[in-house]
């Protein structure tokens, strides 16, 4: 048995590992969802017990300490926020085949979700499609990780949102330990840093520009072990108001990562976390030296009175301490309305009104600036969570209903908000708005103010909207173009909730255009094969429209026709049509475009809109360019190829060896389990295969006797979790963990082929260094640590300054026939089109004995 670099420095890094894992043990118990009304009720009301704050930063989606959070927002009222780096572009997709950009947008929108489970405000650094702060894929190292990112892009953007926030405590999820991500360590990093840079007026002073003042955070905690902790949070602690624990309640919100599998069952029981104190600014209670702390907030004020306490001892805060104890008595009274719901709203607006003569109390103060800024920021925060305590307590439900989601520019559109009051408290002056970007025409239809709003009545105002010619489409990562304001008054107060539309309002080009296929290779030993290409086109206009298509092909090259015209008698409608493009008499290899225009007069689209909808994400889009991308290169495909492709669900690469000329059949689990499998050249088992496809486990023995006739078998990369056990493979292989320790990510590392004469390297094609140039992201993945002498190591490589890996690209001769398992990121290359992946799978699917 063979065995693969670095394997005996795994027992050095149990102890790391432990660490990063002590959070998540698994157990059995069943989710818990909590009820709506009362439970509602209480978890709008409990932020106004406490003036705390708490910020968690991480790099990726699911990053977030969600048990912690949980904790800390649900169970104690803690203004919370997530602060995460990037969108999880370079991820894997356990849905669907979603990837980079539109994996993207479908974990945003998961984070987005899994924040409003634990009532926690989110902040994402990366703002734009591409932008610089880009899920790249795995990286061993924070100084890789911040150079791609941009340093400077990365610390004023977590300066910025820690400025806006303001918390009290500032906890990264990970530490700056070798055995992390990358992405995970640069942005431990700077979090620490940013515990001091935040409060420095020299550091990014233009933020006083935006109305940006310098924080100083008053701790900062690391991620630590029961054996070295300074606070150990209880997150097995069971809340009887919610019926689960925190850490429950934490894995409801994980469930939402579903694209990663995430979530897990936990049985109730006691359960921590632990962090231990890291840093404390100077003017905080000094905790340094205290070994033990209740919680994150000893020696911080927590409560109103808290609070009053601190301003009270500074010159001219005598009368905003008293508004201050004020708000604390308010604040305790509301509680102890709960769970009369009239009784509440009464508290709660007794509480609004007390609120705003406090704030006129610190503006009128002869405070210091920094403390008037802070109490001013705490008070405009709990002015928010008392609007919504006065929604929940009033039973206030706001709706905006547009007639359409999809819209264009120029388009005109009812939309239409509703306020229901499901209450016993008579609503008074409610008033119904709709607010629009700048540029938008927005002309009510009828009334907006309605004297009374009593129980179980429903008031509607219907609005004419008017899309300007100018608007910029949907953009996935920005707020809602469209939403509503409800107001209203009782006893004595005015309260107002802002409502998302009930879909997602969309400004889409007039018309989608997408090809078919939208990438593909172009043969340069048959450099005047033509090309068909397929284009559908979406009208999203209202109404019947007509479209004229034309492609854009690069120089020398012909299209035909010139241009088609497709007729659309409504809104919605699909239609297709196929042109044929012929490449110039000669074409040197590299990549070409081919490019989509639908017009309508003056009206044109080049966008290609991409449809993402799930069940627990709901719909949203991704506009992108209408592009076809050929890449032209040298490759031989031997004739009457014949594949049966077992997908998992996360790779589209049987569509690319199709577009190839390979004879490639989707094998269900009918056919691997009964299926006559001789018919096949070769089986392909796609990435993780055996983690998603129930059959195959039990289904192994025919695989490996189709191999053993003579058949040709290839397995794809699996994580050691993915159901994987040695024994699968005809001669054992063992997966490498942790998968930090068996994984190359520089995707430009040497390789040395160890088996230059080796039919993968020469049949039909001839694979040279060349072939290993321009490949994307990674190299390879979850490694194997262990494998039988029996397999030829094809090849060597690894990142730089580490020992290289031979456990990459394995083959045996087994029987009649070939079993092959690679752990090179296939799935990835071939879709990027890149030559030497397409060229060497190739050569494995085509191994014969």
């Amino acid at each position: 048995m063979r065995k693969g670099k670095s394997f005996t420095r795994l027992l050095s890094l149990v102890t790391s590992v432990a660490l990063l894992f002590s959070l998540l043990l698994p157990a059995l118990s069943q989710t818990a969802y909590a009820e709506r009304g009362v439970v509602d009720l209480w978890k709008a009301i409990k932020p106004l017990t406490t003036i705390a704050s708490a910020m968690n930063t991480g790099a990726h989606p699911d990053d977030e300490h969600s048990a912690m959070l949980a904790y800390l927002a649900l169970g104690r009222g803690v203004d919370t926020s997530s602060i995460i780096a990037n969108r999880g572009e370079g991820g894997q997709n356990e849905i669907g085949s979603e990837l980079f950009n539109a994996l993207g947008v479908i974990r945003t929108r998961e984070l987005q979700e899994a924040s409003a489970a634990n009532n926690v405000t989110l902040g994402i650094l990366s703002e734009e499609i591409n932008d610089p702060i880009f899920d790249f894929g795995f990286s061993k190292s924070p100084d890789e990780t911040l150079s791609l990112w941009g340093e400077k892009v990365v610390y004023e953007r977590l300066i910025r949102k820690i400025r806006e926030l303001r918390p009290d405590v500032l906890i990264p999820a990970f530490l700056n330990d070798p055995s992390q991500h990358g992405h995970h360590r640069a942005i431990s990093i700077l979090t620490v840093r940013a515990f001091q840079d935040a409060a420095n007026p020299d550091v990014f002073p233009e933020h006083l520009e935006r109305g940006l003042h310098p924080w100083q955070v008053k701790k900062l905690y690391m991620p630590a072990t029961e054996k070295d902790y300074t606070v150990s949070v209880p997150v097995g602690d069971y809340d009887e108001v919610y019926g689960a624990s925190y850490l429950q309640l934490g894995e409801e919100s994980r469930f939402m990562h579903k694209s990663q599998g995430m979530g897990r069952h936990y049985d109730e029981g006691p359960h921590y976390n632990y962090y231990k104190l890291a840093n404390t600014s100077e003017g905080a209670v000094d905790q340094a030296d205290k070994q033990k702390e209740a919680d994150f907030f000893d020696g911080i004020a927590y409560t109103f009175a808290d609070l009053a306490q601190e301003v009270a001892s500074k010159t001219g805060g005598q009368q905003a301490a008293q508004g201050l104890r004020t708000l604390h008595k308010d604040a305790q009274e509301v509680m102890e309305a709960y769970p009369q719901f009239a009784e509440v709203a009464r508290e709660v607006h007794e509480m609004k009104r007390d609120l705003e003569k406090t704030v006129a109390q610190v503006e009128a103060s002869q405070l210091d600036e920094a403390t008037r800024i802070d109490l001013l920021h705490r008070l405009r925060v709990k002015a928010e969570q008392l609007d919504k305590a006065s929604a929940e307590a009033v039973s206030l439900v706001a709706k905006l209903r547009p007639e359409t989601g999809e819209l264009v520019a120029g388009q005109t559109t009812k939309m239409t908000v509703t306020a229901y009051n499901g209450g016993s408290v008579k609503l008074n002056q409610a008033e119904l708005r709709l607010n629009a970007p700048a540029g938008w025409q927005v002309k009510p239809l009828g009334e907006t103010h309605f004297a009374e709003l009593g129980y179980n009545q429903t008031v509607s105002a219907d609005f004419a909207v008017t899309v300007p010619n100018d608007a910029p489409l949907f953009h996935p990562y920005k707020a809602s173009a469209v939403t509503a304001d409800v107001s209203w008054e009782a006893f004595g107060s005015e309260s107002m909730v802002r409502a998302a539309p009930t879909q997602t309002i969309a400004v889409l080009p007039a018309f989608s255009v997408s090809l078919d296929p939208q990438a593909t290779v172009l043969n340069t030993r048959h450099p005047q094969e033509p090309i068909p290409v397929n284009v559908t086109v979406r009208n999203y206009m209202p109404g019947a429209a007509t479209s004229t298509i034309t492609l854009q092909v690069p120089d020398g090259w012909t299209v035909e026709p010139a241009s088609r015209t497709l007729s659309f008698a409504s809104k919605g409608e699909t239609k297709s049509t196929d042109f044929t493009v012929k490449p110039a008499a000669s074409v040197p290899k590299g990549k070409y475009m081919i490019t989509a225009k639908a017009a309508n007069g003056s009206v044109e689209s080049s966008r290609d809109v991409q449809v993402i909808q799930y069940p627990h994400i709901g719909r949203t889009y991704l506009i992108q360019p209408t592009e076809l991308t050929i890449q032209a290169f040298d490759l031989v495909v031997p004739e009457g190829l014949k594949v049966g492709y077992v997908s998992s669900g996360f790779d589209d690469i049987d569509q690319y060896l199709r577009q190839l000329g390979v004879d490639v059949v989707e094998l269900d689990a009918k056919e691997i389990e009964s299926g006559d499998l001789s018919q096949y050249d070769t089986i392909v088992l796609g990435i993780r295969a055996y983690g998603f496809r129930p059959e195959l486990i039990p289904s192994n023995g025919r695989l490996l006797q189709y191999a053993k006739d003579g058949g040709n078998l290839v397995v794809q990369y699996h994580k050691p979790f993915d159901n994987w056990s040695p024994d699968l493979a005809p001669y054992p292989i063992t997966v490498g963990s942790p998968s930090i320790e068996w994984r190359v990510t520089d995707e430009t590392s040497h390789v040395t082929m160890l088996a230059p004469d080796h039919p993968i390297f020469n049949t039909p094609n001839k694979i040279t260094e060349e072939d290993w140039q321009g490949w994307i992201q990674d190299r390879s993945l979850y490694n194997a640590s262990e494998w039988g002498d029996e397999y030829v190591e094809l090849i060597s490589t690894g990142d730089p300054g580490e020992e290289e890996f031979t456990g990459i690209f394995l083959t045996a001769p087994y029987g009649k026939g070939t079993y092959t398992y690679s752990t090179l990121v296939w799935y990835r290359e071939i879709p990027a089109l890149v030559p030497g992946a397409i060229r060497m799978f190739v050569n494995m699917i085509s191994l014969k004995q």
